[in-house]
């Protein structure tokens, strides 16, 4: 089994919108691409895992979304990055009308999204890592035992803030995707070489 990176979308990897409907509203951060490009040269596991409660609130279909993440997958080929792959929870626990309306294990932070992922790429969950800009990223990734780092892109600093009014500063956090990648990959060196 081998590690992954489990990627929150919106705001960590793409653009953060109210509700992204639209493959061509889609815009990778800046140094996204070049930070999954770092995961896959050194052999980890990409892998997306989204809350899209806008198929249940009626304004997206599974279509629209298969459409915006082939257009996700594009364009970061046309940095020579990919994902190992897209797992997305269309469930929102207040929808008007079944099956949408659930209360499900897959919608973050429950850790259901990335159990499933575990499952079908053989992923190791304890040498992985959860990187996202809600504090539900953490939570998931913290459910199935990986280490977790809030990245300031997105809503991240908002939330930073918002835990640690609570008390619940987040443990690591990183100005951006490429900086968490960074934290990652010197964590997983120091680890190797009996440093951790």
């Amino acid at each position: 089994m081998r590690p992954a990176v489990f990627l929150d979308r919106d705001g960590t990897l793409i653009v953060e919108r109210d509700f992204l409907t639209e493959a061509d509203e889609l815009t990778l951060l800046p140094g996204a691409a070049e930070a999954v490009a770092r995961l896959n040269t050194a052999g980890w596991a990409a892998v997306v895992v989204t809350n899209q409660s806008a198929i249940a609130r009626g304004l997206l279909d599974e279509r629209t979304l298969g459409e915006i993440h082939q257009r996700l997958h594009a364009e970061l080929a046309e940095h020579g990055a990919y994902l190992d792959g897209v797992f997305h929870c269309p469930h929102h626990p207040e929808h008007p009308t079944p099956p949408l309306r659930a209360t499900c294990s897959c919608r973050k932070p429950l850790p259901g999204l990335l159990e499933r992922a575990a499952r079908e790429l053989d992923l190791d969950p304890v040498r992985s890592w959860c990187v996202g800009d809600a504090e539900r990223d953490l939570l998931a990734g913290e459910a199935l035992g990986a280490r977790g780092i809030l990245v300031a892109t997105g809503k991240g600093v908002s939330e930073a803030a918002r835990m640690s009014a609570a008390g619940r500063p987040p443990v690591r956090a990183a100005a951006d995707l490429m900086a968490a990648v960074s934290t990652i990959l010197s964590a997983d060196q120091a680890s190797a070489s009996g440093c951790s």
